[in-house]
C-alpha cells in the first residue's frame, strides 16, 4: 500500500503521526513518491482555533482532489469534534483524537476490503496512556517522545480538554526505557513532549512531577540532549529549576505558554497565573540556566482587550525579553466560552496587534542573535548543503559552520557572525 500523510498543529499530532509512520512501514507499506497516486490517505488534523478547522478541511480536501482513488482517513480533534463534517468531505475511515494503532488497522482493511469505520470514543473516559511507537521520519537526528495527554485547565478560548480527554501520563520506567531504546537508535536529541505537560503524573500511583520525569531520563541517557516542549509557568519553580540544572544535558530552551501580558486578559482567559507568576518564572530560567533561550506563545486581540490592555502586553514582553515568539490572532472557536464573550474585536484590530507584537518579537530575536556572537555553543548538526553543515544549539538557535560530514555530531562552534535570522560560526573542537 502506497500512503500520504499529512500533520497539522502541535508536536504531539507530529509524534503522533511519525508512530502512525513507524506502524505502517512495519506493516510493509510506504510512502507514495512524489506525482505517484496513493492508495491511502491520512490527515491528521487540529482544531485548536476556528482557523485549524479550515486548514484541516482544506487538506483533506486537497489530497482527495489529488489522489481520486485512495481511501481517505481523517482521524485527530478535529474529527473529533466535528464527525459528520468530517464525512461530509468523503472520509471512509474517521477517528478522533485517540488508538492510532486501530486506525492503521482500519485503513488497511479499507484498502483491501473497501470496509469504511468510524470510531470516536468519548474523551473523557479515556484512563490510559495510549502507547506508540516513539521514534521520528527517517533521516532526523533528533526524536520525540510524548510522556504526557490530555488536559483539564479549561482555558476559556481553547477546545482542546474537549478532545484530548482527561490527563494520562507515561510512567517514569517506560519513558527511560523509550529513551534508551531512541539512543540506541542513534537520535541524539529527544523531545520530551505532551498536551500539557505540567499536569504530568497526576494520574499515577506516586503522583511524580515532571521535574521527576524529566531528571530520570536525563540521568539514564547523559549523552543524550534531552529538550523540552512547552511549559505552564505554573511548573516553573525553584525546585524545578534546581532539578534540572543538576544535569547537564537539559537544552537551555524553554518554551513558555503566556498568551498575554495583561493581567484583566490573562483572568478572561482563565490561565492560572499573572504577569507576577509568569515574569518570576522568567527570572528563575535565566538564574539556573544562565544564557537559556526563553521563547512564548501569545494571542492578541482576545474579547474585550482594550489599546490599554495590548499596550500593557508589550511592554510586558519587551521585559522579558523573548529569543523568539509564536503570536496569533485570537480565532473563534465554536464551542468555547470566549467565542460566546463580549467584546469580540475585528480582524483588522486583531491583525493589526498582531503585527505590532510582531515588530517587537522581532527585535528581540535579533537582539538575542547579536549577543551570542563571541559565545560558545553546543550544535547537534542535521543537515549539509553549499559547502556548510547545519544544526540547532542547545538554546534552539539555528547554526552554520564551513564543511561537511558532520551530520548527527554533536561539537562546540565559537560563534562569528549573526545573520539573515541565523548564526554563524567555526568548529571549536
Amino acid at each position: 500500500m502506497r500512503y500520504i500523510i499529512s500533520t497539522l498543529g502541535c508536536k504531539v499530532n507530529q509524534y503522533e503521526t511519525q508512530a502512525m509512520e513507524a506502524l505502517l512501514r512495519r506493516h510493509g507499506h510506504s510512502p507514495a513518491q512524489d506525482g505517484e497516486q496513493a492508495d491511502a490517505i491520512i490527515v491528521n488534523t487540529c482544531a485548536v482555533t476556528a482557523e485549524s478547522g479550515r486548514k484541516s478541511r482544506q487538506t483533506i480536501r486537497r489530497l482527495k482532489d489529488e489522489n481520486p482513488g485512495a481511501v481517505l482517513a481523517v482521524c485527530g480533534c478535529y474529527s473529533q469534534i466535528s464527525e459528520e463534517d468530517v464525512a461530509a468531505l468523503g472520509a471512509d475511515v474517521i477517528f478522533g483524537a485517540a488508538e492510532r494503532a486501530k486506525l492503521v488497522e482500519a485503513v488497511e482493511q479499507a484498502v483491501e476490503k473497501g470496509l469504511g469505520c468510524r470510531y470516536i470514543d468519548p474523551p473523557f473516559q479515556r484512563r490510559v496512556f495510549e502507547r506508540l511507537p516513539s521514534g521520528a521520519v527517517a533521516g532526523r537526528t533528533r526524536a520525540m517522545l510524548k510522556i504526557q495527554d490530555g488536559c483539564v485547565n479549561f482555558c476559556s478560548y481553547c477546545i482542546i480538554p474537549y478532545t484530548r480527554g482527561r490527563l494520562r501520563s507515561l510512567p517514569i520506567p517506560e519513558a527511560v526505557e523509550e529513551t534508551l531504546k531512541l539512543r540506541s537508535q542513534g537520535f541524539r536529541e529527544v523531545v520530551l513532549t505532551g498536551i500539557e505537560v505540567a499536569s504530568y503524573g497526576v494520574d499515577l500511583p506516586e503522583h511524580p512531577g515532571l521535574a521527576d520525569m524529566i531528571c530520570a531520563v536525563a540521568e539514564a541517557a547523559p549523552d543524550l540532549r534531552i529538550r523540552l516542549g512547552s511549559l505552564e509557568p505554573t511548573v516553573i519553580t525553584e525546585d524545578f529549576c534546581r532539578c534540572l540544572s543538576a544535569n547537564g544535558n537539559i537544552c537551555r530552551h524553554f518554551h513558555l505558554s503566556l498568551q498575554s501580558g495583561c493581567d484583566k486578559t490573562l483572568k478572561a482567559m482563565n490561565r492560572k497565573y499573572d504577569t507576577a507568576a509568569f515574569y518570576r518564572s522568567v527570572q528563575l530560567l535565566r538564574e539556573y540556566f544562565p544564557g537559556c533561550a526563553l521563547t512564548c506563545d501569545l494571542i492578541t486581540g482576545f474579547p474585550g482587550e482594550t489599546e490599554e490592555d495590548h499596550k500593557e502586553t508589550l511592554e510586558f514582553i519587551r521585559k522579558c525579553a523573548f529569543a523568539d515568539m509564536h503570536i496569533f490572532p485570537y480565532s473563534r472557536r465554536p464551542g468555547t466560552p470566549a467565542d460566546s464573550m463580549p467584546g469580540q474585536l475585528e480582524n483588522a484590530v486583531k491583525s493589526r496587534r498582531a503585527h505590532e507584537a510582531q515588530q517587537v518579537a522581532e527585535e528581540m530575536h535579533k537582539a538575542f542573535l547579536g549577543a551570542a556572537v563571541g559565545s560558545m555553543l553546543p550544535v547537534l548538526f542535521e543537515t549539509q548543503e553549499n559547502g556548510y553543515s547545519t544544526g540547532h544549539s542547545d538554546t534552539y538557535l539555528l547554526v552554520s559552520v564551513p564543511g561537511q560530514g558532520l551530520r548527527g555530531q554533536l561539537r562546540r562552534v565559537l560563534i562569528s557572525e549573526a545573520r539573515e535570522g541565523q548564526l554563524f560560526g567555526h568548529l571549536a573542537d
